[in-house]
């Protein structure tokens, strides 16, 4: 569309055809950027157009302007000045284009094609005349290396000659060496020794004697850096040892900086795990069971007590008028069990019950029976470079002095000399009470082990953190300071629409909890039969839903579009989904300089497919396609495949997945659900934890969170260790998804939630929706004590029920910076758990966000026993579609048993990243087809109606050969190209 001063300059021309050839040439540099050599080159529907807003009758004529060369260089002359247009060789746009370009490169990790991309929308916006593509790729190319090379420059900088030798000698082999040492540094651990805690931490302290971390890096941008040791981790010695001599440096020192992160947090892992798995839950393990080999000699001894008491209570009651005769107690007694037998049953008695008031006192006596392996623990963990909090500053300093208490080294230990206050209850008896000692003395083995254990609590909760660390490092620094916060808080609280003053926010809360008591109140009332009532003892119970029958259209519907799909091997659909979207496209090298390789799609689908299937390389090999050979997958799996690339290409999948109409059938996008998909892992890991309900008594694994929304696709992916307090990562994935549209409300599974779960789902503007299988256990909570909620006033009886909303008030401001951090990315809600939750005793923050959030939890649960059932329904439907996902991840996952045998936390996320692609990739090629089947169905005039639409599944796979069929090509290379396209209007199905 011309404006109106663009349309009298265009009819300031006297022929019609010039007329229409200005107007063509100026939306034509407006919206390319360029003018065309061949105006004809212009789509006709646009001449049509412009044929129309500047009088001209025959469009037609615009091949007559296309035949007079000095009239369109006249007219591209005159719009260039007119409109202020430069050409690309002008001095000054030659200098802002440099300036962009080389601040963009050296800020940002963007390769060369972003990079590209990003240099022709600027010139576009700054109206500079595009060149052509050779000369725009080379110009940019040259700036992206000189950037690159001041990177290289002032990292090197940073270090003396003397440790940029030091550092080279770690990619030489050395004489007799198989390995360089760069290979030993950065090999993860695999075991939870001691002699593995050693060697990590020897190998931290070699590390750390590069004296990288004390490098003033500031004026280099972080991500650059990140990225710079990304490449060199992911490098073979022999491939940097071939770089050039600044850039060599560059890579050691970046990577050197991030190892020394990465062996901090590879260290604590180690001791956390032995400590939880091999120390603490070993010695619980042998406690429980030398208690149930116990039981048969408890049960005999208290047999023989049970009857002497029985025989002296008897003899008491005959002689309850006169005087007792000892004398015939006693023979009473004798005649019965024997005096000798029953003192040895006391004692025994005694004995198998003298920890029963504290379960965990006998696991710790247990624990006493390993403390060869905790002391090699703590000698070699002292090393580590510790920082603490208030609340560990003591238990961090005993901690170091216990090498100083080892038995050999302090012959005896008093009272006086220990802090008894880092001392639990379940460990005093050990400590205080051995009766082998003297009454002031201290059993040094027992006091040790109950610090190691003290300190070990307060380093999982973030009291006690590691100097250079990651994971452990202080949690604290992460949330966002003042001067951070002051300049993120209008746009955070905008986005989360929360206020500064918290009155009218919780008096709008206040309302609204309100109004759903009475309406639940007045529903359930209403309602025949009740689904939920409330008993005598104030307990709510709640009916199961009754199954939903489907009607018959839809069975119809659904069995008529499951016999039109059309069978596909796996490899097949996904090169059908990447012609589709492009896909495959986003796998970038790592070092992101290298050409891409031909037919680089083929090769990354076929790596994908051996991930995804867990088949690995053999069954997709191809040796007479050069795509398909053991090597090159081997490398495009190594540079390729990765969690950023997984994320790009997912976010592809979605972008299309959005576009098709029948998703909008299935939902908005605004409902999503998280859960957990458990994979057993054979192999020896830190990265996983046991949880027998899933892994078995013995096994261990990891678990995948994945996050689904009502439209069936998959949003992303997360990776914890097997732990059964999935609600504790929630949140990290959800504030970090590959794409689609924002969701509101999520769904999970009953499992471990608390009130500082909702409270931060409240805070970040998400409907936390569990699915509750406990509700007589379930506690509700009012604002105003005095109201009349009929029969759910048994529900909140007394003042214990009513919320401190003056708790919230006066913690407001830090609730709003605790937001405003994990909003921003500054730091996990994972991490923020462990502060706020301080080990059990929550801290006045956490007490505050879980008083907030017992306002949502209330609301959600009057929602979810609402006799209107739609709420309820609705979580259940979304889970189970979550369930059918996982069956159809399962129905891949196929490959070595269903198990994971990656061991590293990088190989782990790699690989399931790349199963749930795969999936997204089956979900869209169903969806895609169903939607062209339903079109169809209509054109023909078949009844389908938009409700059994709504209940078509593309979860579906028994039309996708996926077991067995892993080849990509039974034909000649040239000829690999997609089957279909059923978006097509002449679909032939």
């Amino acid at each position: 569309m011309l404006s109106d001063t663009d349309v009298q300059r265009a009819r300031q021309r006297r022929r019609p055809q010039n007329r229409l050839g200005f107007a063509v040439q100026l939306v034509t540099v407006r919206m390319l950027g360029r003018f065309l050599p061949d105006p004809l080159e212009v789509p006709w529907e646009i001449v049509e157009q412009l044929a129309g807003q500047v009088d001209v009758d025959d469009p037609s004529c615009l091949k007559q302007y296309a035949q007079r060369l000095p009239t369109q260089h006249e007219h591209t002359r005159e719009i260039t000045v007119i409109y202020g247009y430069r050409a690309f060789e002008d001095a000054q746009a030659q200098q802002e284009f440099r300036e962009f370009v080389a601040a963009r490169a050296w800020t940002s990790t963007e390769g060369p094609r972003k990079l590209f991309e990003r240099a022709t929308v600027w010139l576009l916006r700054h109206k500079v005349l595009l060149p052509g593509i050779t000369t725009l790729s080379r110009r940019v190319g040259e700036i992206r290396d000189e950037q690159a090379q001041r990177l290289y420059t002032a990292v090197g900088a940073l270090v003396s000659p003397e440790q940029a030798d030091e550092l080279e000698q770690l990619v030489r082999v050395g004489d007799g060496a198989r390995l360089s040492e760069l290979e030993r540094l950065r090999r993860s651990p695999t075991e939870n020794t001691p002699t593995e805690l050693a060697r990590q931490v020897e190998r931290l302290g070699e590390l750390r004697g590069l004296e990288l971390s004390e490098l003033d890096i500031s004026r280099i941008p972080q991500n650059r850096l990140w990225h710079l040791a990304l490449y060199g981790l992911g490098t073979k010695a022999a491939t940097i040892r071939g770089l050039s001599s600044a850039r060599k440096t560059a890579t050691l020192v970046a990577m050197g900086r991030v190892l020394t992160q990465q062996a901090t947090d590879d260290t604590l892992d180690v001791f956390d795990t032995l400590v939880r798995e091999n120390l603490i839950r070993r010695a619980e393990r042998e406690s429980a069971k030398t208690r149930l080999h116990s039981l048969p000699r408890l049960s005999r001894a208290s047999i023989t007590v049970a009857t002497g008491l029985k025989t002296v209570l008897g003899q008491l009651r005959q002689d309850s008028d006169q005087a007792v005769d000892a004398d015939a107690v006693w023979t009473a007694l004798e005649t019965a069990v024997g005096q000798a037998q029953l003192a040895e049953a006391l004692d025994a008695v005694e004995e198998l019950t003298a920890d029963q008031g504290d379960p965990d006192a006998a696991a710790r006596a247990e624990l006493l029976d390993r403390f060869p392996t905790l002391r090699k623990a703590v000698a070699s963990l002292v090393e580590v470079p510790f920082g603490a909090a208030e609340g560990g500053t003591a238990t961090l300093a005993e901690f170091r002095r216990l090498p100083q208490l080892f038995p050999g080294r302090c012959r005896k230990l008093s009272t006086a000399q220990i802090q008894s206050e880092l001392v639990g209850p379940s460990w005093r008896r050990l400590v205080l009470g051995n009766p082998d000692l003297a009454a002031d003395q201290v059993d040094q083995r027992a006091y040790i082990s109950a610090v190691t254990e003290a300190f070990h609590s307060r380093l999982r909760r973030g009291d006690v953190f590691a100097h250079g660390g990651l994971r452990w490092a202080d949690p604290r620094e992460k949330l966002l300071d003042e001067a951070q916060w002051q300049a993120a808080k209008p746009e955070v609280l905008t986005s989360l629409e929360l206020p500064e003053d918290p009155q009218p926010h919780l008096g709008q809360l206040a309302g609204k909890l309100d109004t759903a008591y009475r309406v639940v109140a007045d529903r359930g009332q209403d309602s025949e039969p009740q689904a939920a009532t409330v008993g005598a003892d104030g307990r709510l119970h709640l009916d199961k839903l009754e199954p939903q029958e489907s009607p018959e259209e839809a069975t119809e519907l659904s069995r008529l579009c499951a016999a039109m799909l059309p069978e596909v091997d796996l490899p097949d659909l996904m090169m059908e989904v990447h012609g589709w979207t492009g896909c495959l496209e986003e796998y970038t090298h790592l070092s992101e300089t290298e050409a891409r390789m031909s037919e680089l799609p083929l090769s990354v689908a076929a790596c994908l497919v051996a991930e995804a299937c867990n088949v690995g390389f053999t069954p997709v090999i191809h040796s007479g396609h050069p795509a398909l050979r053991r090597d090159r997958l081997s490398h495009v799996q190594q540079n390729y495949l990765r969690p950023d690339t997984h994320r790009a290409a997912n976010a592809r999948l979605l972008e299309r997945h959005n576009t098709l109409d029948l998703v909008g059938q299935w939902g908005t996008g605004a409902v999503a659900s998280v859960d957990g998909l458990r994979f057993v892992v054979p192999s020896a890991s830190v990265r996983t934890g046991a949880n027998p309900r899933y892994f078995g008594q013995r096994g261990k694994g990891v678990t995948w969170l994945n996050y689904v929304n009502d439209q069936v696709a998959g949003l992303g992916g997360l990776v914890v260790t097997g732990t059964v307090r999935d609600s504790l990562h929630v949140l990290d994935g959800l504030l970090d998804l590959d794409g689609g549209p924002r969701p509101e409300m999520i769904a999970t599974d009953t499992a471990s939630y608390s009130d500082q779960v909702f409270g931060l789902f409240a805070l970040l503007g998400y409907q936390f929706s569990p699915r509750l299988a406990d509700m007589p256990d379930q506690k509700f909570w009012r604002m105003d004590p005095a109201a009349d909620y009929g029969p759910l006033n048994a529900l909140v009886p007394d003042r214990r029920h009513v919320l401190d909303l003056e708790l919230i008030q006066r913690n407001w401001p830090d609730l709003l910076r605790v937001a405003g951090s994990l909003s921003t990315g500054a730091m996990k809600a994972s991490e923020l758990m462990r502060l706020t939750q301080g080990g059990g005793s929550p801290t006045t923050l956490g007490k505050a966000l879980a008083e907030y959030g017992r306002i949502a939890k209330t609301l959600h649960m009057l929602a979810f026993v609402d006799a209107d059932e739609t709420y309820r329904r609705r979580i259940h439907t979304q889970l189970n579609t979550q369930e059918s996902r996982h069956a159809l991840a399962r129905r891949i996952f196929h490959g070595k048993r269903g198990q994971l045998y990656q061991p590293y936390r990088q190989g782990q996320e790699d690989q399931l990243g790349a199963l749930g692609l795969v999936l997204n990739m089956v979900v869209l090629w169903n969806t895609l087809y169903l939607d062209a089947i339903v079109k169809h169905l209509r054109r023909q005039n078949y009844p389908v109606r938009d409700e059994d639409v709504a209940r078509l599944s593309p979860l579906g796979w028994r039309h996708i050969n996926v077991q067995g069929r892993y080849a990509f090509t039974n034909s000649p290379p040239n000829e690999l190209r997609p089957l279909r396209d059923p978006t097509s209007p002449d679909d032939e199905l």
